[in-house]
Formats: C-alpha cells, sequence, structure tokens
C-alpha cells in the first residue's frame, strides 16, 4: 500500500531538491509523526511536554511554533521518517 501522503512530500521535495522540507507545514509535519507514532511513542522520541500532557496537533503547533529548538527536533525526525530508517 502507497502512502499519498509521502509520496506528496517526496514530489514537493523535487521542486526545491536541497531543501527537504520546502513545501511542507510544521502542522503536516506534526500530523504526519502523530500518524505514524501516535502521541505516546512521540513523546517519547522527543520529551516535549505538549505531547506527553493531553496532547492536541493545536496546542502543539502553539508550542512548536515558539520554540525554535523544538522544531528542529521535529523537523529532523521528520527527515529520518521520511527517509524510513525510523
Amino acid at each position: 500500500m502507497i502512502d499519498n501522503g509521502l509520496l506528496e512530500d517526496k514530489v514537493m521535495t523535487a521542486e526545491q531538491p536541497n531543501n527537504p522540507l520546502h513545501g511542507v507545514t510544521l502542522e503536516m509535519i506534526l500530523t504526519r509523526l502523530v500518524e505514524q507514532y501516535g502521541w505516546e511513542e512521540l513523546g517519547r522520541r522527543i520529551a516535549i511536554k505538549c505531547f506527553t500532557d493531553d496532547p492536541s496537533i493545536k496546542s502543539s503547533l502553539k508550542f512548536l511554533r515558539r520554540a525554535p529548538w523544538a522544531r528542529k527536533k521535529i523537523e529532523e525526525l521528520y527527515l529520518v521518517a521520511l527517509q524510513g530508517t525510523a
């Protein structure tokens, strides 16, 4: 079964091959990671309170937009997940 979301992400990267996050929003990244890992595993992989205490996309996005260090960790995990090595 092909994951169309990941396929779309890879197609977007073809437009700007040196930036694999080109065209991918933070919400898309977070949604994909939650679908792949679930909140519990995501909270284990990246110890951020918004992933472990009553998590939601909305509250997590609010935090991630204000914490560049946390956003960087999410983007790094997303890139690893895209490569299929997570």
